[in-house]
Parts: structure tokens; C-alpha cells; sequence
């Protein structure tokens, strides 16, 4: 069994997508560690060293995440997670801003998927199938 770390990035209150987020996982067969709304991402990265996580995937509905995980790329090799899956879904821009533009900035930041504005069971689909992959 996978073990995921997720909650919501920031200044992120939006509980009601976090939990839809933790029932669909959890019956996708991972052990869910849900650290809620409101998470920095130095809390996500200690959740990951302390439950030995397998992914991490961060949401963000107020498009405010850029801000919160810029520093992604370093805390990765500073605490050299580079056995763990990232990725982050959700609205990820205030404003008017295409997925192209929003995908390659993220995946620079370290994420390895990156959804803006996809459709959960599409999003978690394509995270089973990149994780069957890295087999």
C-alpha cells in the first residue's frame, strides 16, 4: 500500500475539496495522511521524512500556491526525497493563465505532475498510472 501526505498549501481553507481529496485516495487503496488546510510546505516535507510517505500531493483552490512552493526544488535535495512522488492539483493561478504556462513553472519548482484545473478521478487516474510506471 502507497502512503500519500496531502492537504492544502498556504493560506487555504478550502476543507470540503481536502476531505473529497482524502475519501478518493483512501478508496483507491493509500494510506492517507492528511494534514488538513492551512499547511506550509516545510510541515508537508517533515510529514513526508516522518511517515516514510511514497507521494505528496499538495491542492490549492485559491490559486495561491506558486507563492507557498517555490522552495519545493531545494527542500527535495536538501532532504534528498528524490524517491518521492510530488504533485500538486487544483487551481493554481490567480488570474487569467494557461496550462502551458503554469505546468512547466511548476515542474520547475519540482513537482513531477502538475494539475491545473483537471478533474480529480482524472488526476488521481494519472497518478496511478505514473506511480505503475516508476515501477
Amino acid at each position: 500500500m502507497k502512503k500519500i501526505v496531502t492537504g492544502v498549501i498556504g493560506n487555504d481553507i478550502h476543507v470540503v475539496a481536502n476531505r473529497l481529496i482524502d475519501i478518493s485516495l483512501q478508496n483507491r487503496g493509500f494510506e492517507v495522511f492528511n494534514l488538513g488546510v492551512n499547511t506550509y510546505l516545510e510541515e508537508f516535507i517533515d510529514a513526508i521524512i516522518e511517515t516514510n510517505a511514497d507521494v505528496l500531493l499538495i491542492s490549492s483552490l485559491n490559486g495561491e500556491a506558486e507563492g507557498w512552493c517555490r522552495d519545493l526544488a531545494f527542500m527535495k535535495q536538501q532532504y534528498n526525497l528524490k524517491d518521492v512522488v510530488f504533485v500538486i492539483g487544483g487551481n493554481l493561478s490567480v488570474g487569467e493563465s494557461s496550462v502551458d504556462e503554469i505546468v512547466p513553472k511548476y515542474k520547475e519548482y519540482g513537482f513531477d505532475l502538475v494539475f491545473h484545473q483537471v478533474d480529480l478521478i482524472k488526476g488521481l487516474d494519472e497518478l496511478e498510472l505514473f506511480l505503475k510506471e516508476q515501477k
